[in-house]
């Protein structure tokens, strides 16, 4: 109870951040502008949160929310192909309850597993600034803090992985980012993954069963 406390209130915190002001002004023009399929919906406009079990043993860090994905729906990694991609392969893995990620009240439910990023806002042309990274870290550090089970982490691209590491103040060089790479990192096993975005599914050089290859080799991390 203590724990699904402590990620409820950090959640509220993150939902009212204000600290970066090129990323406030950019949501606030992507909710007044919207994208033509989605004119009619709005837009949740407000850093988006991490999502899923309290419990979790895995964890999954992509880097921001979608302008029109989470920036619209309010949870991570929902209502876009990436999304679709990343829940489709939980679902498979036995991670998430389905594997359609429409918005955040479609009852999808994380199993053993919890979704965040290294930003929690929109960035523009999905480039956070250094020192956007560095405002949003403690809220990454905090999370881990309130997942004591964690034994696993993906990370989803490169920009997300070096993110990570900074949270937990490793060294880059002796943890180096390939897609299939793993590491132990204190005390959780450190597992890389290209980022589900299209330019990677589209393209094939993220298929599939590369990424649940990943995801069958976070199971075997979890039963030891």
């Amino acid at each position: 109870m203590a724990r699904t406390q402590g990620l409820a209130g950090l959640a509220r915190e993150v939902e009212a951040c204000r600290l970066c002001p090129r990323l406030v002004a950019w949501s606030a023009a992507v909710c007044r502008e919207k994208r033509k399929a989605f004119a009619a919906e709005e837009y949740w406009g407000r850093p988006v949160p991490g999502f899923g079990d309290p419990q979790a043993r895995l964890l999954l860090v992509g880097l921001a929310p979608a302008a029109h994905g989470a920036h619209r729906t309010g949870r991570m990694f929902t209502g876009d192909r990436s999304g679709d991609f990343l829940y489709a392969a939980l679902h498979r893995a036995g991670f998430a309850s389905t594997p359609i990620s429409r918005h955040r009240d479609d009852g999808l439910c994380l199993r053993d597993a919890y979704v965040t990023a290294a930003v929690r806002c929109a960035p523009p042309d999905n480039r956070p600034t250094p020192a956007e990274f560095a405002q949003c870290r403690p809220y990454l550090v905090r999370e881990l803090g309130l997942l004591p089970r964690l034994r696993a982490i993906l990370t989803l691209g490169g920009l997300a992985h070096a993110q990570l590491l900074a949270a937990v103040g490793a060294r880059r060089a002796e943890f180096r980012f390939a897609h299939g790479a793993e590491y132990q990192l204190q005390d959780w096993r450190l597992l890389a993954c290209y980022h589900p975005s299209q330019q990677n599914t589209f393209t094939g050089r993220l298929t599939p069963g590369m990424l649940d290859a990943v995801l069958a080799r976070a199971r075997q991390v979890l039963a030891g």
